[in-house]
């Protein structure tokens, strides 16, 4: 399952290559409640046809309204929901304004370089000289920010952040796939050859050596998710053990409140800090009832997300959608 960011620029060179004119509409600025944020993407051909979002709401049928009547020649601002009848009128949040930028593409070449970029999991800026519609491409890291400066615009395109899984199983399966859609690079890490052999997730690094290894490999920072999902406390524990000493924003492990329990028990025994095992989710993922692989997958993204955005959750709850898991799911 390809992020948003490849779906566009994907589908905006297919467009370009049956000789079809197409414009690039990026969110440079927002104010208030907008739907959309900062750097969020949407391509329209000459008809209109749309793949992306900017709002969510009735901004995309006016920006194909506008490219249909009269096809952009060059780089142009545009701001919606100035006013509270305009906000209401193109269904943005009461308050809520966008400023945009609508970029004639030249031709493929002007986003090919990110695709492929993006589709090796790589992280990119494209910047674009507003005057003459100059591009270039330079390397990215995950500090970087979309800016608009007035006459430059600097997205960023790629995978900010990353996601490790211990264990190639059924609920990895569904997870890489998902994760990606949401912008996550996604590693993966089993040293068991049975399942290693056996992964096959578009878009998903496997990773070889041991848990503990690899955590400590990819150096884990703010951006950096960890979830040990193989059930096996040999493998489960050492990547749990080197992941709560790193900044990882969110480690958590599959299990029960009791199995959770035994697991702190044991790493405790191993020198794990009190401090680093107060940040282990355990267990993980929101409680929406989730009993099979992919409901568990939704249900551990949906707590990323939140934590992602600041959302602050409930403690752990006495039922937990991988108590489920522990009985339906063994892999």
């Amino acid at each position: 399952m390809d992020s948003l960011d490849i779906a566009v620029l994907r589908r905006a060179i297919d467009w370009l290559e049956a000789g079809r004119r197409v414009a690039l509409v990026t969110v440079v600025a927002t104010w208030g409640s907008a739907p959309r944020p900062v750097g969020a993407l949407l391509a329209l051909d000459e008809d209109g046809q749309p793949c992306g979002s900017v709002s969510g709401g009735c901004v995309e049928d006016d920006l194909a309204t506008r490219i249909r009547a009269r096809f952009p020649t060059a780089r142009e601002v545009v701001k919606y929901g100035v006013t509270a009848e305009e906000a209401r009128r193109f269904g943005l949040p009461c308050g809520g304004t966008l400023q945009l930028v609508v970029e004639p593409l030249a031709g493929a070449e002007s986003l090919r370089p990110a695709l492929t970029a993006l589709e090796r999991g790589e992280l990119l800026a494209r910047r674009v000289r507003l005057a003459d519609g100059a591009v270039s491409f330079q390397p990215a890291t995950p500090e970087d920010s979309p800016i608009f400066d007035g006459a430059v615009l600097t997205q960023i395109l790629g995978p900010r952040w990353r996601l490790l899984l211990i264990g190639a199983g059924q609920i990895s399966f569904y997870l890489a796939s998902m994760a990606q859609a949401l912008d996550y690079r996604v590693l993966i890490c089993d040293p068991r050859a049975e399942y290693a052999r056996q992964w096959a997730v578009a878009g998903a690094e496997l990773l070889p050596g041991m848990p503990d290894d690899v955590v400590r490999a990819i150096v884990p920072d703010r951006r950096t998710a960890i979830v040990a999902l193989t059930h096996d406390p040999k493998l489960d524990d050492m990547a749990l053990m080197e992941a709560l000493k790193t900044g990882a924003f969110y480690v958590g492990a599959l299990g029960s409140a009791a199995t959770t329990a035994k697991r702190r028990e044991r790493l405790a025994l191993l020198e794990v800090t009190p401090g680093e095992l107060a940040r282990l989710h355990g267990p993980v993922g929101l409680p929406i009832g989730s009993r099979t692989p992919p409901e568990i997958a939704v249900s551990i993204l949906a707590e990323l997300t939140a934590l992602r955005h600041g959302i602050a959750l409930a403690p752990v709850r006495s039922r937990s959608v991988t108590e489920a898991a522990d009985s339906a799911v063994s892999s």
